[in-house]
C-alpha cells in the first residue's frame, strides 16, 4: 500500500473513532430513554463513562477502576387511567334490531319494497345468466375461434384468459344473486 494511503487512513482514524463514539452515545441515550419509558419508571438508572470516553447507561452501577458511574435523575412518569365506559341502557325487546329514531315502515309498504327488490334481483339474474351463456358460447370449452387481429398467439391466449375470468366472475355474480333472492321475504 502506498504511503499516501496510509497517511489518509491514519488521518481518518480519529474521525472514525469520534463518529463511533457519537453513535455509541446516541444508542446508549436512546436505550436509556426507552428503558425508562417502557416500565422501568421506578428503577434507578446509572450513567457510566469509561476511561476512553464511551458512555453506557445501566440499571446497576458497573465496577471497574476506569469506570465513573453516576446516578441519573429521571422525571417520574405520570400515568392517567382511561375513563370507564358508561353502560348503555338496555333497549326494549321489540326494538332490539331498530335504532332509536329510525322510522318504522308499515307491513304493506315493506311487502311492496320486498316484491320490488325480488323483481329487480330476478331481472339481474336473468341478465347475468344470458351473459354467461354468451361468454361460454364464445369460450367454446377453452378453444375459442381465433379472430383476425390475433395473428400473434399471445393475443389469442390473453383473450382466452379474459373470457375465462369473465365467466368465473359472472358465475360468482349468479351465485350471489341467488343467495340474495333466497333471503328476500315472501
Amino acid at each position: 500500500m502506498p504511503s499516501s494511503h496510509l497517511r489518509v487512513a491514519a488521518a481518518a482514524a480519529p474521525a472514525v473513532r469520534s463518529a463511533r463514539r457519537a453513535l455509541s452515545v446516541t444508542a446508549a441515550v436512546l436505550t436509556a430513554c426507552l428503558a425508562a419509558w417502557s416500565g422501568a419508571a421506578g428503577a434507578q438508572i446509572y450513567r457510566c463513562e469509561a476511561g476512553n470516553g464511551v458512555v453506557e447507561y445501566s440499571n446497576a452501577p458497573t465496577s471497574g477502576k476506569d469506570r465513573n458511574c453516576k446516578s441519573v435523575d429521571l422525571p417520574t412518569i405520570t400515568t392517567v387511567p382511561a375513563p370507564k365506559a358508561q353502560p348503555r341502557a338496555a333497549a326494549p325487546a321489540g326494538n332490539a334490531a331498530r335504532p332509536d329514531g329510525f322510522p318504522r315502515v308499515d307491513n304493506a309498504t315493506q311487502k311492496t319494497r320486498d316484491s320490488d327488490r325480488k323483481r329487480i334481483l330476478e331481472d339481474e339474474l336473468r341478465k347475468e345468466e344470458a351473459k354467461v351463456a354468451e361468454l361460454k358460447k364464445e369460450y367454446n370449452g377453452g378453444e375459442p375461434e381465433r379472430q383476425g387481429n390475433e395473428r400473434n398467439y399471445q393475443r389469442y391466449l390473453d383473450r382466452v384468459q379474459r373470457l375465462k375470468e369473465d365467466i368465473d366472475r359472472s358465475e360468482g355474480n349468479i351465485a350471489s344473486l341467488r343467495r340474495e333472492l333466497g333471503s328476500v321475504r315472501e
